[in-house]
């Protein structure tokens, strides 16, 4: 089932333990050795500001304080914000103070997971808003940035989106060359209803032929309709009303989203959100 609450994504791990390993790898692939730049500098205590340069949705608080932790437990924070927030150009999200070489060490870490998370829990939100006079929901996709699905996935849920499955372990989801592979949608369906029964199963169609013989067969939990045409959408959604939910998936972005979401569809996926990203404009600056 998709999920709306940030932290049901992360029931079956410690959310902490997760976010130390990404930006842990984060930190060792930026510093390596040591911060040659930094080991020219004394080291005193400072106050830092980060500032948004621009209006955004919040997103990546912990992983950015994260960053420096790991270097320095003992830095302090004070933000003025929560993950999922709505800032303005010139705000400050938050002030901190420790170590001036350890706060520029951690820097560039922090501020690109907090710029990146933010990009796309902005971009979410810009599309979320599209729908709200619907009843269509927003989902994520796989198309996320390889070792930060966790966290592009929160960031979903933090402007307002729903997420899709995880990984290929926790959905059965047919899509052309699996159907291609098997033989035929029928095939298919049967195998996967039969190896597992308790997974959620959609199934991916290209043409309204296709659904109807998804509709046919017991077991499915939804169809995703794959670069259909809005009146070829409209079509699906009478065809299936009251048998399964719809998705939409396909060259769908803010400029036709509304129009797609007025055909009845249940869900739109849109893999833009979490691969297109445009990073927000941050700063951190010594007081």
């Amino acid at each position: 089932m998709p999920v709306r609450n940030p932290r049901a994504l992360f029931e079956n791990l410690s959310m902490n333990e997760q976010i130390k390993k990404t930006v842990s790898l984060a930190l060792d692939e930026d510093i390596g050795s040591a911060d040659v730049s930094v080991s020219l500098l004394d080291d005193k205590i400072v106050l830092a500001k980060i500032t948004a340069r621009e209006s955004a949705v919040v997103c990546g608080i912990e992983y950015a304080q994260m960053a420096f932790l790991l270097l320095n437990k003992n830095i302090c924070f004070k933000w003025y914000v929560d993950d999922g927030d709505i800032v303005v150009k010139n705000q400050t999200l938050c002030i901190l103070s420790g170590s001036a070489n350890n706060i520029i060490s951690a820097e560039r870490v922090a501020l690109n997971f907090l710029q990146m998370l933010s990009g796309v829990a902005t971009q979410t939100k810009i599309l979320v808003d599209k729908l709200s006079h619907t009843n269509t929901q927003l989902l994520d996709t796989r198309k996320t940035i390889p070792g930060l699905r966790v966290a592009q996935k929160y960031a979903v849920t933090c402007g307002g989106g729903v997420n899709h499955r995880m990984g290929l372990y926790d959905c059965v989801m047919l899509k052309e060359n699996h159907i291609a592979a098997s033989g035929s949608i029928k095939d298919a369906v049967h195998v996967a209803s039969a190896k597992y029964p308790n997974l959620a199963l959609i199934v991916e169609v290209e043409n309204i032929a296709q659904l109807g013989e998804v509709l046919r067969l017991k077991g499915v939990t939804r169809v995703l309709c794959d670069n259909f045409s809005i009146d070829d959408l409209a079509q699906a959604v009478r065809l299936a009303k009251g048998m399964m939910p719809i998705e939409a998936s396909g060259n769908i972005d803010e400029n036709n989203i509304a129009e797609v979401a007025h055909t009845g569809v249940n869900y739109i996926s849109i893999g833009a959100i979490t691969k297109n990203i445009q990073a927000i404009d941050l700063s951190l600056r010594f007081s």
